[in-house]
């Protein structure tokens, strides 16, 4: 007897006439959906099945169905006791039939039709043979004796078997052999047991064994498992699954959980996991047409089963540690709307984390509803949020992803309990620590991109996959994502990468090299029926689904290894896909590209993103321009010091000054706040600096100056005359000292 919650006894009969009522529904929807193909109890697949056949063997003549490097049982056993040869030639040159059906090995001696004993010959040849002192073989067969032999035209009673028989069996000596092994069965139903069946490529299974429900319910998860076309299933795993399950006493597979069924499955066989996976994969399809209902049945849960939801694969959102009801409903509503609003599910895990974290605090502190969150309690939350994160990268995302909640509770006022001051300010945040440079050394860039180590992927998809992460910056789930018809041309010809920007949610173009064009080119020949440039390489026989990011990665760290990348201090290199990101956005920088088509090539979404390349940009100007000769107008090197400080200060100042006084031949050094007391006179002006790039300027205006000095002194204009030689000796000193410095430069890199 049991109790309903506040209400009268119920008894057990009818708990179980509920269960019956329950259990009658659910095997008429399994009725409904069966289709008629699968409503057997003996299901056969033919060999081209996607899903549960196997193709029938390589061997020529052989009809069974492939099992192992497409050879049929029998003939794998007989390729591996060969040493695995190439499947090729074996497949050419071996007998197409098992090992049973082939004839006994007959005596050496001509016109003796008994079976082989000893020695290639039979047991009377072979008795007259040892009693003649065993001469020379070859010579004694030539001129053996006779033996007697049975009535003519008498051979074994195995159809296949043209040996002679031995004794009153009727068999052969070989399978008389057999049949005293097998303890001396009826004669009949040995020899029947011999009989050529008819060898068929086709699979089949059988499912009398298992009761009226778990009967639909394998039936209609084999459905499932055709429907989905995931990767293949071998008819044996089908067939030793229902012999577990016939095994148990359950009418469903429901009656216990998925975990139970694993556990189970692990004890009663424990070296054969295929059957513990597929009754987790038929749990799963059964519970999901016994409760998914969408939304309205899932939302009440505490765990979502995302596939219920149209999500790929078995990925789960996990309610029960928000331990307050008030809080795990708003959190249900929160995320069901960043769902709903097809965020990324791991910025949807990332606020449901937040929220974890949170219901824990409010827990340890006391807090019992919405209308307790005020601006109080959240001080006291971040300051518990620092002593544990201390500014890392995390603390900002905790901090944002409860403010994003707390948002979306005013903003659809959800709940209007929640304190008017319970804010989060932008002083809440910590300050965002500047992260490091991502690109690559070009060090570890010339051995990635050198041709022999691109030679050494085992794979060609993936190799182009490397090149296009390298040249075209996209991110890895961007690039595995490409579709056949992915390259598209403009007016002139010039080849683009059509590409979606999953991040972004929109399409977007990259130009590419023509070496990038024909490779894509040459792959889409070679693909298959399906809609991706690089398909799933496994459990993908129709092509639907792409290659997987985890699945490059793997294969990525394997090259890495065998290409054995070091950097620049000899360790081995271990990177990721997106650092070649990184590194075409810093490459493109520091060849002048502007900040705007880089921005546009890497598809960001602001400047502020490409900002961080542009910040690298002004670290390699800045080398360029410390380690750079300037010289003043006599032709002095002008030194800048080394110290950090003073140095920053120094570079600061001539950023400065280069963009605010721009002059033709180089640049002032007199800071900005003060004016300039020559009257634009840069050559006579000791404030002036060049470097070696303005070099051929000063050797244009030298000419100039010469002219103009022979021009005044053919007209005696004396003065003119001296303010042109002052010039043209500052020049003279400008050149010589910066023609000394290309001098020294080339000289360094001859030695």
């Amino acid at each position: 007897m049991v109790r309903r919650r506040g209400g009268a006894a119920v008894t057990a009969s009818v708990t179980v006439a509920g269960f019956e009522k329950r259990t009658t529904g659910f095997v008429d929807l399994l009725h409904e959906t069966l289709r008629p193909e699968f409503c057997r109890d003996v299901l056969v697949f033919p060999a081209t099945d996607p899903v549960f056949g196997g193709g029938a063997c390589l061997v020529g003549g052989c009809a069974r169905s492939a099992r192992s490097f497409g050879l049929c049982t029998g003939h794998y056993q007989r390729w591996k006791d060969a040493g695995r040869p190439p499947v090729e030639s074996f497949c050419t040159t071996t007998d197409p039939r098992w090992r049973r059906q082939q004839p006994n090995a007959s005596c050496w001696v001509a016109d003796c039709g008994y079976g082989v004993t000893r020695s290639g010959l039979c047991s009377g040849h072979f008795q007259r043979w040892d009693r003649s002192g065993r001469p020379d073989l070859e010579s004694w067969r030539a001129d053996a004796p006779a033996v007697r032999a049975p009535e003519k035209g008498a051979h074994c009673r195995i159809a296949q078997c043209e040996l002679w028989p031995h004794g009153a069996s009727g068999l052969c000596r070989a399978h008389q052999a057999t049949w005293r092994a097998n303890g001396r069965p009826d004669i009949d139903e040995f020899v029947l047991g011999f009989e050529p069946r008819t060898a068929t490529a086709d699979e089949t299974i059988e499912l009398q064994g298992l009761s009226a429900q778990l009967k639909l319910e394998i039936q209609y998860a084999l459905q499932s498992r055709r429907d989905d076309r995931a990767g293949k299933i071998a008819p044996a795993v089908v067939r030793r699954t229902v012999a577990f399950l016939a095994a148990t006493s359950v009418r469903s597979l429901l009656d216990r959980t998925e975990g139970q069924w694993r556990t189970h499955a692990r004890h009663k066989c424990p070296k054969d996991a295929a059957v513990a996976r597929l009754v987790a994969y038929a749990h799963r399809k059964l519970s999901d047409l016994a409760d998914a209902e969408g939304w309205e049945a899932e939302f009440p849960r505490d765990v979502w089963l995302l596939r219920r939801l149209g999500r790929p694969g078995n990925e789960t959102l996990s309610f029960e540690q928000i331990c307050q009801p008030w809080l795990r409903d708003l959190a249900k509503r929160w995320v069901r709307g960043r769902l709903s609003g097809e965020l990324n599910l791991e910025t949807v895990r990332r606020g449901l984390r937040s929220l974890h974290r949170f219901s824990a605090f409010c827990a340890r502190v006391g807090v019992d509803s919405l209308a307790e969150v005020d601006r109080c309690t959240l001080e006291r939350y971040l300051a518990d949020l620092h002593a544990e994160w201390a500014g890392r990268q995390r603390h900002n995302d905790h901090i944002g992803q409860l403010n994003n909640f707390f948002h979306s509770i005013r903003q659809h006022r959800w709940d209007e309990t929640l304190p008017a001051d319970a804010l989060i300010f932008a002083d809440d945040y910590p300050k965002r620590t500047t992260l490091a440079p991502r690109a690559l050394a070009e060090a570890v860039m010339a051995q990635v991109e050198q041709p022999d180590n691109l030679e050494r992927w085992d794979n060609p998809a993936f190799r182009l996959v490397t090149l296009i992460l390298i040249r075209c910056g996209l991110r890895v789930s961007d690039a595995l994502r490409l579709r056949i018809d992915c390259i598209v041309t403009d007016a002139e010809g010039a080849p683009y990468l059509r590409y979606v920007n999953h991040k972004m949610k929109r399409e977007a173009l990259v130009p590419i090299d023509e070496e990038i064009r024909e490779e894509i080119t040459a792959r889409r020949g070679n693909g298959g029926a399906g809609p991706w440039l690089f398909p799933r390489p496994t459990k993908n026989p129709d092509g639907r689904f792409p290659s997987a990011a985890t699945t490059y990665r793997a294969a990525l760290y394997r090259w890495l290894q065998c290409c054995d990348v070091r950097d620049e201090h000899g360790k081995p290199v271990h990177l990721t896909p997106h650092q070649w990101r990184h590194t075409l956005g810093t490459r493109l920088i520091n060849r002048d590209v502007p900040q705007e088509v880089v921005r546009r090539i890497l598809d960001h979404d602001s400047a502020e993103m490409t900002a961080h390349y542009a910040r690298l940009h002004d670290t390699t100007v800045r080398r360029h321009w410390e380690a750079a000769r300037k010289v003043d107008i006599t032709g002095k090197t002008v030194l800048i010091d080394k110290d950090e400080t003073l140095s920053d200060a120094a570079w600061a100042k001539q950023r400065l000054g280069r963009a605010t006084q721009v002059l033709p031949n180089g640049f002032c050094g007199l800071p900005v706040q003060k004016a300039c007391p020559h009257a634009n006179a840069c050559l006579t002006c000791p404030m002036f600096l060049t470097t070696v790039e303005f070099l051929p300027h000063h050797r244009r205006q030298r000419e100039e100056v010469v002219r103009l000095v022979k021009t005044a002194e053919a007209r005696r204009q004396m003065r003119l005359v001296e303010m042109n030689r002052q010039v043209l000796t500052n020049l003279d000193h400008i050149i010589s000292g910066l023609e000394e410095d290309i001098t020294g430069t080339e000289a360094a890199d001859a030695s």
